[in-house]
Order: C-alpha cells, then structure tokens, then sequence
C-alpha cells in the first residue's frame, strides 16, 4: 500500500513538473514575439557607420584614412672598433671587437604622394641608416632633408610616387573634448590605433632643450614607445599632430600622451623644404604669465593675456609700440593665455610676417601691426651659417661625426676671427657642446647664449680628433 501512494506522488510531480515547463515555453515565446514589435529605443551609440564628420565617434574611417599613410621607421648607429689590450692594438687584430650597431624604431607620417615623411627629431637622431616600411611590407631607404631639434621635427624622403598621405588639419581649432586617434607602431606593432580625447592644449612638459618651443596637444590616446613620429587625426582623418611624448614613470603609456600641433609641424616642413633649416621669428618681448598678484597690481578684471615683463629694444614689438607692462591678449586673433600658447601662435611665422597683436594698456584695449622679426633683429631669411658673434660663425656637425664622436648635440665652429672666442684658445673646427651647462643644438643658440651672458662663460666641447676641451672667458 505504502509502494502504491509512493508511485502516485512520483508520478503527480514529473505531471506537474511538465505543466511547469510548458508554462514557462509559452510564455517566453510571448515575451519574444511582443519584444519584435516594440518601438526602437532612442540612444547615441558609440559607433556610427556611414558617418565621418568631425563631430561623430565613428573611427572606422579616420583609421583606414590614416594607417596606409603612416610609417614604420627603423635607423642604426653604427659604433666604432676597439681592442681588448694594449698587446693586440699594437701586435693584431685578433681581439679587435666591433660591437653590434645600435638599432631602433618609431614611426613617421606620409605627407606628400611623392615621398616626403615627418617624424620626430628623437627618432633619428645620431642614426646612419634610416629604413622606412610601409603599410603593405615594401621598404625604403629614406634620406634625412632636415631636422628641428627646438620642436622635435624631423624630415625624411623616399624614393617613391603615388604614395597615399595625410593632409593637415587646423589644430588650432581642436577643442578639449574632441575625438582623435593616435596611429603608429608601438612595440614594433604596426599599424596600431587607439583613440581617445582632447584632454588640453598648449602644454609645456620640459622635455626639449633648453630654447625648445612646446605646446604640445595632451590626449588620453594610449601612445607607447614606437608611437613617436606617428599620427595624431581627427575623426576625419586630417593630421593633427604627431606623438611626441608621454606622461610616464614607466616609459610606458600611463594616463597622458603629447603630440606638435600640426599647425607647427606644417611650418618647419615648410622652412626645411624651402631652406634647408627652420626661419625662426620672434616678438621681442620677455612673456610672464599672470598671477593673481600682477592682476591686483595692475587692476585687471581677469587673469587672460599675457605680461609683457620686458622689451628687446631692437626687437618688433618695440618697433610697433607695445611696452613693459602691457598685456598682450591676441596674436593674429588667437586668445594667448599662457607662454606655450604665445610661442606656438608666433611659431606660425617666418621673419618678415606681420601679424595683428592685441594688447591692454592702462584698461584700454589697442590693436597694432607687428612685423617680426628674427634672432639678430631683422627681417632677413638667413642660416646657421651666417650666424656670427664674437667673431666667429657656426656650422652643423655631421652624422658621422655624431656617431664617430657619441654626441647627440654640438654646434662646429667654422670660421673663426678676431674675437673673446679666439682669444680664449678656441681653434677653428671646435665642436661647442655646451655652454655654462646648456647643450646647444645650433647656431643659433650659441647667439642666444652668448647674447644673454653677463660675467663667466663656460664653453665646453670636442674636437674632431676626441679630445674633450673647456674654455672659460669673461663678458
């Protein structure tokens, strides 16, 4: 009996059990029919195909636009012999060791059909052998036309046509917020895109030398080593700036990259093409930024602009009016905030540009005409070479003496006169490395700091036979 109502109550749950199931078919299959008639729901999607206008975040355009147009670079610095005692460099060369040459990559940006790449000046620097790879594998060697160590810029050429490029975008009217891609090959990873925003403008990290001009783009892009030189584009595909850089404790990307304004970058390509080195114009004027104690002193309702804490007599802003005190707002229409802006909205012109300078003076806001200037307070286009002071005129230093000698900077005395420099001891053919601790890169550095000393003058340097000099003069 007992058997009997065990079997009975086993058989009402499987019967319930099955009730249960069906019910629950049933009523999902309600559910799906009643979901596929339901209107869509409004919503911003993330992607949007079909679009590619500045304001979309469809980055499936931009990247296609941009990674056939952006490069792998590949150089090698090639290192001397040496021997291992002093019995082999006077008996054989058994033991003569030749190291293995130093090799290294970045990226670089097509920007023309028939060759013409930028990158970054780091990249290169101090190499022998530049190779460029593109997108579909073919390679290239690429000859080096110029560089421009004050904003990082290099300019290389391949031997090529019909090449796809990127055209350059404004970069002054990127806005923080804005989408943008950074394309390159970080980690030997061709090819790479990572996107993020706009996270400010016109930032100065120090990382240049000493007269450098930044005004770096920031994003949160993910950039890492091998980025440098790539593409920085907007949602449009125009280039907007090249990688230069990243905030890191790593050397690896972690919160913050930093590109060159395109705006800049299209300038020194420009100046290099045409001359051979960048025509570099100044204002004249020594720029402070506001505190809020200069604001009180001078009674301003707002903090914008930027204090005019000096003049060069000789310089463009002298010749056009501007005085100490004054506070410079625009240049040529563009609000100046902050030093890096001023110098990347003046960085825009050649010697002999003019361009319209707002100001306050005494509440009064003036509007004048500025014909800049260069270095030695004219409107002439000139080069390294012609640069003199104290006698003597200044040279580049190859490649190969870069390499033969391990610099990475170094300005060649090549003429030499009268002056504190040949008085001193200095010899023609003197490579200036230094100059009271400042590395200089040019010319016109050695002007700048020369110019600017008062007392003691440490000169330290090469010659081109490796023996390392100090001179030391007073001015």
């Amino acid at each position: 009996m007992k058997a009997k109502g065990l079997l009975l109550s086993l058989l009402m749950a499987v019967v319930g059990g099955i009730v249960s199931i069906t019910a629950y078919k049933l009523l999902e299959e309600h559910n799906q029919k009643e979901s596929l008639i339901q209107e869509p729901i409004n919503g911003s999607l993330t992607s949007m195909p079909g679009s590619n206008t500045a304001n979309s975040t469809d980055f499936a355009f931009a990247a296609e636009k941009s990674i056939h147009a952006v490069v792998h670079v590949k150089t090698k610095q090639h290192q001397d012999s040496y021997y291992n005692n002093l019995y082999d460099f006077f008996f054989g060369d058994v033991y003569k060791y030749t190291p293995q040459p130093i090799t290294a990559s970045g990226s670089g940006v097509i920007i023309s059909s028939n060759g013409y790449i930028v990158t970054n000046n780091h990249v290169i620097d101090g190499s022998d052998y530049i190779e460029v790879v593109l997108n579909d594998k073919s390679k290239y060697k690429a000859s080096l036309v110029g560089t421009d160590q004050k904003t990082d810029i290099a300019l290389l050429k391949i031997e090529a046509d019909d090449l796809p490029f990127l055209t350059y975008g404004d970069s002054d009217g990127l806005s923080v917020g804005e989408w943008v891609l950074a394309v390159g090959n970080p980690f030997n990873l061709t090819s790479t895109v990572t996107a993020g925003i706009v996270s400010a403008k016109a930032r100065n990290i120090n990382i240049l030398s000493h007269f450098a001009i930044e005004s770096f783009i920031q994003t949160d892009a993910a950039v890492n080593p091998g980025n440098s030189g790539g593409a920085l584009v907007n949602t449009k595909g125009d280039l907007v700036g090249i990688n230069t850089a990243i905030a890191s404790n790593t050397g690896s990307y972690a919160v913050y990259s930093f590109a060159i304004p395109a705006n800049i970058v299209k300038k020194i390509v420009a100046d290099i093409i045409e001359f051979g080195e960048v025509q570099r114009a100044y204002i004249g004027v020594y720029p402070k930024e506001i505190t809020q104690e200069i604001a009180e002193e001078m009674n301003l309702s707002s903090m914008n602009g930027i204090y005019v804490d000096g003049i060069n007599e000789n310089g463009a802003a002298a010749a056009a009016g501007i005085q100490d005190k004054d506070i410079i707002t625009n240049i040529s229409d563009f609000p100046v905030n902050n030093v890096p802006q001023l110098q990347e909205q003046v960085s825009k012109y050649r010697p002999g540009d003019k361009v319209n300078v707002k100001f306050i003076r005494d509440g009064e806001e003036k509007t004048v005409v500025v014909e800049l200037r260069n270095r030695q307070g004219n409107t002439s286009i000139i080069k390294s070479s012609e640069i003199s002071i104290m006698g003597a005129r200044f040279g580049e230093i190859s490649n190969e003496e870069k390499s033969r000698l391990r610099l990475r900077n170094g300005v060649k005395v090549i003429e030499l006169k009268q002056g504190e420099l040949l008085k001193a001891g200095i010899k023609q053919g003197f490579i200036i490395t230094q100059i009271n601790k400042v590395p200089v890169y040019s010319g016109e550095d050695v002007y700048n700091l020369l110019s600017s000393i008062e007392g003691v003058v440490l000169v330290e340097g090469i010659y081109p036979n490796g023996i390392s000099v100090y001179y030391t003069f007073g001015i």
